[in-house]
């Protein structure tokens, strides 16, 4: 099982890491990728992380979960990427797990229609970059095979949701364990 994380300069640094390593623990293959020509990515906060691949580089691979951390500009920067919206919405259509955390939900998946007749959750105010979604306040929503979160608050339910979905329920529940993280 094999997952991509894109980041973008200005993207939120829990809504990234948190994902990244819960999915790693759980046993899938993650690739973390820069959608800027610099494999060194510097989140809304100032930290800088060392992504794996290039775009051009993970562009050439199939996953079977694509992840996109929110954050501002981050989210904004992933919207405006042709790559990034040509493979959620490839991989929505093959039924894979497409999943978003924060203002990406909004400003990525509703405004690639992506949304369209589905359940999705956003960060308070984010609404506001898309008309074309009706968004629930519920911290994670499970609709298909698209999975979203409200905020850096959800990160550790939204990655055992996505684990969930990909792996099981007893997958997530052991790293949920492994972690000491019980809600």
């Amino acid at each position: 099982m094999k997952a991509v994380v894109y980041l973008a300069t200005g993207f939120e640094e829990t809504e990234a890491i948190v994902p990244i390593d819960l999915l790693r623990r759980a046993g899938i293959d993650v690739t973390i990728s820069s959608i800027d020509d610099e494999l060194v990515v510097k989140s809304s906060h100032g930290v800088a992380i060392k992504a794996d691949k290039s775009l051009s580089e993970s562009d050439k691979e199939e996953y079977d979960i694509v992840f996109l951390p929110g954050g501002m500009p981050g989210a904004i920067n992933l919207s405006q990427c042709w790559s990034v919206n040509e493979r959620i919405i490839r991989m929505a259509a093959d039924k894979k797990i497409v999943s978003a955390i924060c203002a990406s939900p909004s400003v990525v998946l509703a405004n690639a229609g992506l949304l369209e007749n589905r359940r999705a959750t956003c960060f308070p105010g984010s609404e506001k970059y898309s008309n074309k979604a009706d968004f629930l306040s519920d911290g994670v929503v499970v609709d298909g095979n698209i999975i979203t979160a409200k905020s850096a608050g959800y990160a550790f339910d939204l990655s055992l949701a996505i684990i969930a979905e990909a792996i099981s329920k007893e997958k997530a529940d052991e790293i949920s364990s492994a972690v000491y993280f019980f809600r």
